[in-house]
């Protein structure tokens, strides 16, 4: 069957959505403040800005899937609230709801707290240390609480082509890493987390949460000295962790089970293929 979808938002991420949806023969919408016809074939681009609903009146109807996968404007708290809990309710009041079969929030890694080596995965509680993380569960709890068939994603760090933050930092030689004690770091490859939410859209039943995240969660330290070995740049000094970001391992054991599988269950050698 042949699907209508919106991306709500539609950058690196959606366009990567957008592709392999289209592969599929479904018809892709975009929805962005600024358009982007240049960068692709066969997205219908739509101009709208989430957060402001006015700007969203007499969008076309018929969309049987939305993906919402929007980019705040800064990391800020009140620009992410903008985006990820007004724009949400601003999007749902715009959308001709009774056609949608299945809402797809595109979330975060971010609403899990610190729980050193321990397993993390959908059954897991909640605690965020950022507001981030605050605002994206609560986004996720007003979703399913609106009575439609929503599900969420959350996303661990997103690497790949045009996302080398990581290896920009290792090379300049001002990434810093714990040592002695592991902290554990979770990545997903774009293309992953792309394919990854497409297959969730496919599904004919779904939970109404999955992790996206690859195979190998790392020791921090692994991780980035693997990768400027790749680089052969000296390791990173020791340092503490990233504020905000808590020691976790987590699952995608839920996502596996639905036959999903990653293209670069090891994020050492997906970041090989960047290098």
């Amino acid at each position: 069957m042949t699907e209508r979808v919106l991306l709500a938002g539609c950058g690196d991420l959606g366009l990567r959505v957008a592709a392999r949806l289209q592969d599929r023969g479904h018809e892709v919408w975009a929805l962005r403040r600024s358009p982007r016809e240049d960068l692709s074939e066969g997205i219908r681009w739509l101009r709208g800005d989430l957060t402001a609903p006015s700007t969203l009146a007499g969008l076309p109807v018929g969309f049987t899937q939305v993906v919402y996968s929007p980019t705040p404007g800064a990391r800020e708290e009140a620009a992410y609230r903008a985006v990820f809990v007004d724009g949400l309710r601003h999007l749902v009041e715009a959308v001709a709801t009774k056609d949608v079969k299945r809402w797809l929030f595109v979330s975060s890694s971010a609403v899990y707290g610190e729980h050193g080596d321990a397993w993390v995965d959908e059954t897991t509680p909640t605690d965020p240390p950022g507001f981030n993380g605050r605002i994206l569960r609560e986004a996720e709890q007003w979703l399913a609480l609106q009575g439609l068939p929503a599900v969420s994603m959350r996303l661990a760090g997103i690497y790949g082509a045009g996302r080398t933050q990581l290896l920009d930092r290792i090379r300049a030689g001002v990434a810093r890493v714990p040592r002695g004690s592991p902290h554990w770091s979770n990545r997903i490859h774009a293309d992953d987390a792309a394919a990854a939410i497409a297959h969730v859209l496919s599904l004919p039943e779904v939970d109404p949460l999955y992790l996206g995240v690859d195979d190998t969660p790392l020791p921090m330290d692994v991780l980035y000295d693997a990768l400027a070995d790749l680089m052969h740049v000296p390791r990173p000094a020791e340092g503490p962790a990233p504020a905000g970001i808590g020691s976790k391992k987590l699952s995608n054991a839920r996502l596996k089970a639905t036959g999903f599988r990653c293209q670069w269950p090891d994020a050492r050698e997906g970041y090989r293929a960047l290098v």
